[in-house]
């Protein structure tokens, strides 16, 4: 067969032009052409003849601006970008002048590229296989910079067969070579034309033209000559386009497996650069665990404290009552008595315990040892309502308050200053000069605020009340309410029986009492930690927006490195979510690795901080979760436009980039 071969290329009237400043430069004037399956044809022409333009046009990687092409019968001028890769990988190869290979992948890797976006995985046995073809199976697993410039241009060529093209494109493939390396390329693009493969090649020589079986000669971007060197012969391939191998949700998971392979090796090829950009995320994890953590270990300290406050709990104070409008001593008329704490037990209905306390000051002797404390007297209940069950010991009972007997629990403070290491239990120490049995230990409540919490001796109040401090009345009645629905009507409940119990005339109830409710303040002071932890991650977080913006500006750096990879990805099949979801990998993978050692180092600072400073923390596997969830959403939020503006390259002007 000679010259009735199937026509695998077909233009009518394509032109091309592109804009140059004020000057408009004809790459192409209305070009008519046809090329038939399994030719070798060289198009030949000086510096700006237009052959070049003609080559990518052909190749797909360039559009006309008129004109109709024709690719196995089907119109491709209409295509968009990513319907154009998907045609480019299933049926075209390429050959560049430059080589275009990547210098941190092996020779290997290289070839198995274009098989990241056919099937979605490198399969470095198929591109082992087509190194062999081109006489370089000893060099596979050498990187670029160790190959010369034919083997360089040999496994360009293996990357091209890759796919099993219908056509192979060579742009000036001998441009850069030896005329050793130029006859061994020449003799092995000449053996796949034998094998069936159209050869469209590019060249300004004219000895490697006249090489070819048919050569087209171009200037001003006309066609002045195509001239038949050789016959055609019946051995070419199908020049019916194959159908697309895209396939399902398998794939994509092989693809982003793929894809974070050659995220961990591009990032590992620019230590420090990768290093410092994750050095913001790492800084604003840690900050945020350690915030967070802060802020939990404050709130716990804060829980622990208002528990010993007693949970659903009333305490009633006397009032100021005021005559003429001058206030009078807190009490004068309104003295709380014992009798008052029984009525309030007996006749508020949703009342548990109603427990009277006695507070005071006194001086506390043991052996040739002394202390100033907080006097206590409190009933039983006390140990419950304010979780103060002993460490060591017991507490009193009902029927020792009643006989006023003279026991006493002691906190850990007291322990400290009298007893350093002895055990307490069952000794006898003065208080105000009175003998008094240690029965008991309270566990560690530490400080709230300016009080010790642990510096104190409670004693049966009605001891207190009598033998110690010379008290007939109480200072305060503590009030444990069954529900917390229940507290404000046993609160308003209360009033009311005070006032009638005392007689308060109505111009002097507003003040003859005072009831706090604990629940409410517990609630207060838990919302105001809650509310300053969020505040402290918040400003913590704000570094971390800083991470990310870090990582954005490293993105943006890297695609302009890389601008011509980004090119030569899109020419062997890569569409443009291929590039975005490249460079998306990438980002996530710097600020997934930076939100995990900032997890180790925030958790490390806190451990450190509850070491040296004393401060109570908690790391939450919950915190940490939503530090690490937060890390990989900065690094897709300011990731996703250097990915953008990377797939939305042009694949032509991205391979001219220096």
């Amino acid at each position: 067969m000679t010259g009735n071969a199937p026509p695998i290329i077909r233009l009518n009237e394509v032109t091309k032009t592109y804009q140059m400043g004020d000057t408009t430069v004809h790459a192409l004037r209305e070009v008519s052409l046809e090329i038939a399956a399994g030719d070798f044809v060289a198009i030949m022409g000086p510096s700006g003849s237009g052959k070049s333009t003609l080559m990518n046009v052909l190749g797909l990687l360039d559009t006309p601006d008129s004109g109709v092409y024709r690719l196995s019968g089907k119109a491709v001028s209409g295509l968009d970008e990513d319907e154009l890769a998907v045609l480019r990988r299933e049926t075209i190869g390429f050959v560049f002048q430059q080589f275009h290979l990547l210098p941190r992948m092996s020779a290997l890797e290289n070839v198995a590229l274009p098989l990241l976006y056919s099937k979605r995985s490198l399969d470095l046995e198929s591109a082992g296989h087509y190194l062999e073809k081109v006489d370089l199976a000893d060099r596979v697993h050498h990187r670029t910079n160790e190959l010369s410039g034919g083997q360089q241009q040999r496994v360009a060529i293996a990357r091209s067969l890759i796919n099993s093209p219908r056509i192979l494109f060579a742009d000036e493939p001998t441009g850069n070579l030896d005329s050793a390396s130029e006859k061994e390329i020449i003799a092995l693009l000449k053996k796949l034309n034998e094998d069936g493969i159209t050869i469209i090649l590019v060249t300004h020589e004219e000895e490697i033209g006249r090489q070819a079986k048919r050569l087209i000669r171009m200037r001003d971007g006309f066609i002045l000559s195509d001239e038949r060197l050789e016959d055609l012969q019946g051995n070419a391939i199908s020049t019916s386009l194959p159908l697309s191998r895209e396939t399902g949700a398998s794939f994509r998971l092989l693809e982003f497996a793929v894809h974070l392979q050659q995220g961990f090796k591009t990032l590992a090829a620019n230590k420090v650069r990768t290093a410092l950009s994750m050095l913001g995320v790492l800084i604003g994890v840690a900050a945020v665990i350690a915030m967070l953590a802060l802020g939990q270990g404050a709130q716990r300290a804060i829980e622990s404290q208002l528990a010993s406050l007693g949970s659903n709990l009333l305490v009633l104070r006397s009032g100021a009552l005021r005559t003429g409008g001058v206030a009078r001593e807190s009490g004068t008329t309104t003295r709380l008595s014992l009798e008052d704490a029984q009525a309030i037990r007996q006749e508020i209905p949703g009342v548990e315990v109603s427990a009277p306390m006695v507070q005071g000051r006194g001086q506390i002797a043991f052996s040739n040892k002394n202390w100033n404390t907080q006097i206590t007297g409190a009933g039983p209940s006390y140990a419950r309502i304010h979780a103060a069950e002993p460490v060591a010991g017991r507490f009193f009972t009902e029927e020792e308050n009643r006989k006023r007997l003279r026991v006493a629990v002691i906190g850990a403070t007291l322990v400290q200053e009298l007893f350093a290491t002895a055990n307490p239990i069952g000794e006898m120490i003065k208080i105000n000069k009175v003998n008094f049995q240690v029965i008991g230990v309270l566990p560690e409540k530490g400080s709230a605020g300016w009080r010790n919490q642990d510096d104190v001796v409670i004693v049966p109040v009605m001891t207190a009340m009598r033998r110690l401090l010379g008290k007939n009345y109480v200072d305060s009645i503590e009030i444990e309410v069954a529900s917390r629905e229940d507290l404000p009507s046993v609160e308003g409940a209360l009033e009311e029986l005070m006032i009638s119990r005392h007689r308060v005339p109505p111009s002097q109830q507003q003040d003859a009492f005072r009831v706090h409710n604990m629940a409410e303040i517990q609630q207060a002071l838990t919302t105001s930690s809650r509310t300053m932890s969020m505040l402290l991650a918040s400003i913590a977080a704000i570094s971390l927006l800083v991470g990310g913006i870090g990582i954005m500006n490293i993105m943006l750096v890297s695609v302009t490195e890389r601008t011509r990879e980004i090119g030569l990805r899109k020419a062997v099949g890569a569409r443009r979510s291929d590039i975005l979801i490249q460079f998306l990998v990438e980002s996530v993978v710097v600020s997934a690795i930076g939100g995990l050692s900032g997890i180790a180092l925030g958790w490390l600072v806190t451990v450190l901080l509850s070491m040296i400073a004393g401060w109570t923390t908690s790391v939450s596997p919950a915190s940490a979760l939503l530090s690490f969830a937060f890390s990989a959403s900065i690094g897709i939020i300011f990731g996703i436009y250097p990915a953008r503006k990377a797939a939305l390259l042009d694949p032509i002007e991205a391979l001219r980039r220096e």
